[in-house]
């Protein structure tokens, strides 16, 4: 069976979601390869091999962590040299999307963005995609070298498949534009203690009619209750009532978790765009008439400060 490259997101050996998610949707279509790069890459072994990587190709420099981008393309090109792979699959973040662009330009191959699932082919990996604001599906496939192919989160359930896991070193060469752009700070992002936004099982998003920055605590409790990420539309983003980083829509972030919980947003296309590939879509809305009803699998027709308060307190009640 021919093997597939997996490029690990990881912080320090910590294999973060989607890197797992894609080694399940790496074994449909071939034997899952992990390229672990930087500082803890031969700690990730264990989690990867627990859910299907037969091999992990390993690489510790520093230039991983003191340079942007291109030290990555550097490594997972002399990853596809040496394996030959069938397909390149990389998590769909702004980074890992540079990343698989950069590489299918080196390899002169073609590129499919933010698949939502990937089944195999008999002219290789077919990617289904959500495309025009997600208002229809294409199934798509690359038609020249090896595909590389970028997976949303949440696409694929993490399976457990424990494999060899072995660890091999990569050997990798920089190239002299590896140097080019140096990071010359960085400041750790304030945790608030709920998941990733992009990553997350559940999202819960405030829009215009939250009406107001202090009112954003009906949006982040109900959050809580569920383990929840906190999103926001545009509308509520411009006003300044919460961060741009928690935005969700085709100008903010694209989500597509198994719950998205949809309060006071009318639903406008552009946040259309970021959460109607979600699994399950909940609203809440005092207009009748709100677009968003026309996507939903279940609707509440109300004041969301008389709704959300209360499913807030009997989620609290059940989980007591």
């Amino acid at each position: 069976m021919a093997e597939v490259l997996v490029y690990v997101d990881h912080v320090d050996g910590a294999v973060r979601k989607p890197t797992l998610e894609l080694l399940t949707l790496a074994r449909r279509i071939g034997e899952p390869v992990a390229v672990a790069l930087g500082a803890g890459a031969a700690g990730t072994a264990a989690a990867l091999a627990e859910h299907g990587a037969t091999r992990v190709l390993t690489h510790e420099a520093a230039e991983y962590a003191d340079y942007l981008v291109v030290p990555k393309v550097d490594a997972l090109q002399a990853a596809v040299e040496a394996v030959s792979p069938a397909a390149v699959l990389v998590p769909s973040s702004a980074e890992g999307k540079e990343i698989a662009a950069r590489l299918a330009l080196r390899i002169g191959s073609g590129i499919i963005t933010d698949a939502v699932d990937l089944e195999a082919g008999d002219s290789g990996p077919v990617a289904t995609q959500s495309v025009f604001a997600a208002s229809f599906t294409t199934r798509t496939r690359v038609s020249k070298g090896t595909p590389v192919i970028t997976v949303k989160p949440n696409s694929a359930a993490v399976e457990a498949a424990p494999a060899a896991g072995t660890v091999e070193a990569l050997a990798v060469t920089f190239g002299a534009l590896a140097t080019g752009t140096k990071v010359t700070a960085r400041t750790p992002r304030e945790s608030t203690g709920r998941p990733e936004l992009t990553e997350a099982a559940i999202v819960v998003s405030g829009g215009r009619g939250v009406n107001g920055t202090e009112n954003f605590g009906l949006i982040e409790a109900l959050a809580d209750s569920l383990g929840a990420a906190v999103g926001a539309s545009r509308a509520a983003v411009d006003a300044g009532w919460y961060p741009h980083t928690n935005q969700v829509g085709q100008t903010g972030k694209s989500v597509s978790p198994q719950l998205y919980i949809a309060n006071g947003i009318s639903g406008a296309i552009q946040h259309r765009a970021g959460m109607q590939t979600s699994k399950t879509i909940v609203a809440v809305n005092k207009d009748a008439e709100a677009p968003i009803f026309d996507l939903v699998d279940y609707g509440v027709v109300g004041d969301l400060f008389d709704v959300v308060p209360q499913l807030t307190e009997k989620i609290n009640t059940r989980k007591g």
